[in-house]
């Protein structure tokens, strides 16, 4: 059960930032460490990607284990409280996610998705990176 009012826990939640999380400033972190050179949340691409890389037409975006429901994840379980509310708000998140990053690739856009959980450990996210860096320049 919820213990904060509508009102306070709306508050709460309007402070939770969508841009420059944690997640994703370690990830830009480690990219400009590997030399790659990236764009941020552009408007004109589907989704406002968080991370736009031109010369490679690569994408990384990285979301968070429980707003968009990472498969397999423990954060990404639905509150108990509201579940009325959490239930169609997750799922819009998938369906966004899955429609936008269909429109990426359509426009040939190569699409990583770094999760949350992913960032936790630096030597697996730079394999991760590094491998797909790998491919896109392949690519190019």
């Amino acid at each position: 059960m919820d213990n904060l009012t509508p009102e306070r826990r709306s508050a709460n939640m309007s402070r939770i930032p969508s841009e420059n999380t944690s997640p994703e400033m370690a990830v830009r972190r480690m990219v400009w460490e590997l030399g790659y050179r990236y764009r941020l949340h552009v408007a004109s691409l589907p989704g406002k990607p968080d991370i736009v890389l031109t010369r490679l037409k690569s994408i990384i975006e990285v979301r968070g284990c429980f707003w968009h429901q990472h498969p397999g994840c423990i954060d990404s379980h639905i509150p108990k409280s509201h579940i009325q509310y959490w239930g169609p708000k997750l799922a819009r998140n998938q369906r966004r996610d899955q429609e936008n990053g269909r429109e990426l690739r359509k426009l040939g856009w190569r699409v990583l998705v770094v999760w949350e959980c992913e960032t936790k450990s630096a030597r697996k996210l730079l394999r991760r990176l590094t491998r797909f860096f790998d491919k896109s320049a392949a690519q190019s």
